[in-house]
Formats: C-alpha cells, sequence, structure tokens
C-alpha cells in the first residue's frame, strides 16, 4: 500500500531562495472508486477530483471547512482515482532555519499552510517539479508502522469510518493529534 510506503519519505518545497523539506510520519489512503470516504467513489469525477485520476505522483489538493488545504498525492494508474492524504510532517528545518519543532506540520492543514500550498498546487507532478517533490527518505520497517481508523470521515458509514486505512511511525512526535 502506497500510504505505507511513503513514510520516511521526504517532501521539499522551494519559496523564493529556500528549501523546506519535512519528513512524512503520517498518512491516509483513499484507494479509489470503491472506497465510500473517496470524493471518486463510484467514479465521480467532477472538476474538482479530476487530479485524482492522473497518474500516480499528482498533487489533488482541496479545501476543507472554507479554511485548510488538504494535500493528497494521486497513486494510481492514470485513469483509475486512488490518493493519498499526506496528514503529518516531521519538519527538517522552520522557515527561518531554526531548528525542528514538531507543533509546524502535524496535521493536514498545518503542513500545507507550513509548506505555503494553495489551489496553485493542484495537479502539479511530484515527479517533475521544481516548486515541491518527494526525495527518497529513511527506510520505515513494518514494525516501526502502526494504524487506525481514518479521521474525519464519518460520513461514509461505519465499515468505511473502521477502516484502518491511517498510517504512522510509532512513537513520532510529529504524527497529528
Amino acid at each position: 500500500m502506497v500510504a505505507k510506503q511513503l513514510l520516511g519519505k521526504y517532501i521539499c518545497r522551494r519559496i523564493g531562495k529556500k528549501t523546506l523539506c519535512g519528513k512524512i510520519v503520517e498518512t491516509e489512503s483513499y484507494p479509489g472508486p470503491y472506497d465510500r470516504a473517496s470524493h471518486a467513489f463510484n467514479f465521480k469525477k467532477t472538476p474538482r477530483n479530476e487530479a485524482e485520476y492522473r497518474e500516480g505522483g499528482h498533487i489533488y489538493i482541496y479545501m476543507v471547512y472554507g479554511m485548510y488545504w488538504q494535500l493528497n498525492i494521486s497513486t494510481g494508474a492514470a485513469g483509475y482515482p486512488e490518493c493519498v492524504l499526506i496528514r503529518a510532517l516531521e519538519p527538517s528545518i522552520n522557515r527561518n532555519n531554526k531548528l525542528k519543532t514538531q507543533n509546524f506540520a502535524n496535521g493536514p492543514g498545518k503542513l500545507c499552510r507550513w509548506l505555503g500550498l494553495n489551489k496553485s498546487f493542484y495537479g502539479e507532478d511530484v515527479t517533475k517539479s521544481r516548486r515541491i517533490w518527494l526525495t527518497t527518505g529513511v527506510k520505515i520497517s513494518k514494525s516501526q508502522i502502526t494504524n487506525g481508523p481514518r479521521i474525519g470521515i464519518d460520513y461514509a458509514g461505519p465499515y468505511w469510518a473502521r477502516k484502518r486505512w491511517r498510517f504512522w511511525i510509532k512513537g513520532n512526535k510529529c504524527v497529528s493529534a
């Protein structure tokens, strides 16, 4: 599952002359059109979720509650809507090049704010972009990964809300609260 494979990788974002990087420490999987919690459930395709249908590596970013951006990366083959929500990062440095602090990016909205992400990143290819990209990180063993139910998807019904498709690095202090 790609959501587990992304743990330990780094997201890097160029802002002017600075580069911010954070290790991915928490993810949620939305594995396709049969998942009632997916925005592409039942192959629903809209201008909002079109990026989910792109080949793996494209950003699907959207706003929730009218104020928080959510960073997702498509993971399926072109035409098949799958994505992973990036829930939390462990920052390498902050915007002032000072020591890392665990609270900068410990939630999907906070990490988007820390990285300065907005709708202009919609559809960006993280395998080719010069503004935002993924890098090889540290190898996370299966024994270091734990899981639990995804957050905020009660609308999908109890079966889908209980799916243990949220993954994080055990003991990491930057996992969302």
